[in-house]
């Protein structure tokens, strides 16, 4: 049903570019993906309609029936709903699913004018982003951290972010040159341990499912083990990688006449033999190997 609220629209996939993307550049946009058939939407819809409103233009609502209109859904990968983004300056910056209390839909709301001018925080875009990362949204990290760099273009994490997802979609050359534009002599820790990345990640493997498959039949697969942290490494998941291969050495320390040992000790000369994973790591193989 059509809201009263002058804040609040009926959207569809062909005003999509005006109501969302255009209209967030001056006010941030609140998008509510429902269909008529789904009980928590019903349940969402009316309580996230009331805070927009309360709100009183300091942002405004896109209600899009998914069913009518599929295809701005399917291109931000709207795989459950209600599902609910926030538009700011023509990109999503935050969002959330299923049906949420009051007082967090006020916080949602409140949150996407805690930036200047109504904008987002540099800490809640990046915050957003490695979210959106983890969950596998790689074109909302991307654009999350777009934000990021649009505001300071040397923003170490989100260098580092953009890095990351293109290591981990095998893209390495990509990664490089996106890391060519953090200074040469910094020393973040990300940063270096990214750039150590791209050189393990030479003839590293790239799919990480089928050997965390092999392991789940077989915890003891030490050559599954190692190939995972292989392509981990590779990937930039440094402390992911390590985790696995002292998992190995516990389990058989002279495994293959100590290949493991001699993976992590790449690892630790890579990313630095000062950085703290290296002197982590190290503490925790000489715990192994005598205790």
């Amino acid at each position: 049903m059509p809201s009263d609220s002058p804040y609040i629209i009926e959207g569809s996939d062909q005003g999509f570019m005006t109501d969302v993307i255009e209209a967030s550049k001056t006010t941030p946009v609140i998008v509510d993906f429902w269909a008529t058939w789904c009980g928590p939407c019903r349940q969402l819809g009316p309580a996230l309609e009331k805070v927009v409103t309360e709100a009183k233009g300091a942002v405004r609502m896109v209600k899009i029936d998914v069913d009518k209109n599929p295809v701005f859904a399917g291109q931000l990968r709207v795989q459950s709903i209600p599902t609910v983004y926030a538009f700011v300056n023509g990109q999503p910056v935050d969002g959330f699913m299923g049906a949420k209390p009051e007082s967090e839909l006020r916080a949602f709301v409140e949150k996407l004018g805690g930036g200047a001018d109504g904008e987002p925080t540099i800490d809640e875009a990046l915050e957003l982003a490695a979210q959106s990362a983890t969950q596998g949204d790689i074109t909302s990290a991307l654009e999350a951290y777009s934000y990021v760099l649009g505001k300071e273009p040397e923003n170490l994490k989100a260098i580092a972010g953009v890095a990351r997802l293109y290591l981990k979609v095998g893209q390495a050359e990509q990664a490089k040159q996106f890391l060519d534009t953090a200074p040469k002599d910094t020393t973040d820790a990300d940063i270096l341990g990214l750039r150590a990345a791209i050189e393990l990640a030479e003839d590293a493997p790239t799919d990480t499912d089928s050997f965390r498959s092999r392991l789940q039949a077989d915890a003891n697969d030490h050559e599954a083990r190692y190939e995972l942290a292989r392509a981990l490494a590779g990937q930039g998941e440094m402390a992911q990688a390590v985790d696995e291969l002292l998992t190995i050495v516990k389990a058989d320390p002279e495994w293959q006449q100590q290949k493991a040992r001699q993976f992590l000790l790449k690892i630790f000369s890579a990313v630095g033999l000062t950085s703290e994973l290296a002197k982590s790591g190290r503490r925790r193989l000489s715990g192994l190997l005598f205790s």
